[in-house]
């Protein structure tokens, strides 16, 4: 077993979901599924990068953040960067198209963190994290959660995640290597609503669009049609 800092129940793949209702109801902790065995190694070894870290200093930091504004401001200081460093005149290269509204919604994966995603069958092993919180939104700083790549820092995930709690009562549910598995309580219950959901989705996590629906009004009636919320980064 790799050393983990938190509490861990494990269960097979397909009940991951009703125990961690059944541990979200408790009072131990905030429960999060992070996955089988390859899954849980990774997140340790993302935890013991860099050597020890505070997780209160990383939730003071998402304190000052606004949350859509903030991350919107994220992306367009890392084009500016990027600009500057090959050189070349800065464009918006995160605002992505918006497209036609679909004719129907496209398919949310739902739950994923519990899946082999090649085969598409659940772990036959899956664990779920116990935070030290009873806010899900914190927990990527528990989980020193992102800075990689185009996935944002921590503080960035926490405020996002408690703008959509308080918006949408958005829970984070799953969390892996590379993807996040959140469900909300409410959806949006306007086409420009669901537009405006979108784009900061889009500027929190490009590739569900660049590399999944395509556009902006594909994600922005997904929205509207389901609960579950995916993102993932390469």
């Amino acid at each position: 077993m790799v050393d983990f800092p938190y509490p861990l129940v494990t269960v097979r793949g397909e009940a991951a979901l009703a125990q961690w209702e059944v541990l979200r109801a408790g009072d131990d902790g905030y429960p999060v599924i992070v996955g089988d065995d390859d899954a849980l190694a990774r997140l340790a070894e993302g935890l013991a990068l860099d050597g020890p870290f505070d997780p209160a200093v990383t939730l003071e930091a998402a304190s000052v953040l606004s949350g859509p504004s903030s991350i919107h401001d994220y992306r367009r200081q890392q084009s500016e960067l990027y600009a500057a460093l090959l050189g070349e005149e800065f464009a918006e290269e995160w605002v992505p198209e918006l497209g036609d509204w679909p004719a129907s919604a496209p398919q949310s994966p739902g739950l994923t963190v519990h899946l082999d995603l090649l085969s598409g069958q659940p772990h036959e092993r899956v664990h779920i994290a116990l935070l030290p919180t009873s806010q899900g939104w914190e927990a990527p700083a528990y989980l020193r959660y992102g800075g990689w790549n185009e996935c944002p820092p921590p503080e960035h995930h926490v405020a996002m995640l408690r703008s959509w709690h308080e918006r949408y009562g958005a829970e984070l549910v799953g969390i892996s290597s590379d993807m996040v598995n959140v469900r909300a309580a409410t959806r949006p219950q306007t086409r420009d609503e669901a537009l405006g959901l979108a784009r900061e989705q889009y500027a929190y996590c490009a590739d569900i669009v660049d590399q999944g629906v395509q556009n902006l009004s594909a994600l922005a009636a997904g929205l509207m049609a389901d609960d579950w919320w995916f993102f993932w980064w390469d």
